[in-house]
């Protein structure tokens, strides 16, 4: 597997998707911080993005394993999460494979911003909540 790049502003995964060299998923430092945090609450985590509306547009956050992945899902990147345990520190970006179908252009950014977290995401207590931001991969 590739190495993450890491910028001031983003963390960036390493490749994941078969055959691809450059990373299509980051993180800020705002979301590396609410996962920090998290991940002292929860142990190792995950992300899934299943695509669809409210809910379902935004990227979930759950304790690792806990939301069972497979064929019908696509792993895009991975990330090390700075001041965590090690064993805790791999977290993996889901995104069900119909939704890859319309994002495969896309490079996306996790932001974690102030609100409500949405569903069964980890984050929902905290008062913030994760949001992909996307743009078109160069």
């Amino acid at each position: 597997m590739e190495e993450q790049t890491i910028t001031a502003d983003v963390l960036e995964s390493a490749p994941a998707v078969e055959g691809e060299t450059v990373p299509r998923v980051a993180l800020t430092s705002a979301a590396v911080e609410l996962l920090q945090e998290l991940v002292g609450q929860h142990g190792r985590l995950m992300f899934h993005q299943s695509g669809g509306c409210c809910d379902g547009s935004a990227p979930m956050c759950y304790p690792a394993g806990e939301f069972l992945t497979g064929d019908a899902d696509v792993l895009l990147g991975v990330f090390t999460l700075p001041e965590v345990p090690e064993d805790s520190a791999e977290l993996e970006f889901w995104m069900s494979a119909e939704q890859f179908q319309y994002w495969k252009h896309t490079y996306l950014t996790i932001d974690a911003v102030p609100g409500r977290g949405s569903g069964f995401s980890v984050e929902g207590p905290t008062g913030k909540r994760f949001i992909v931001r996307s743009r078109l991969m160069e």
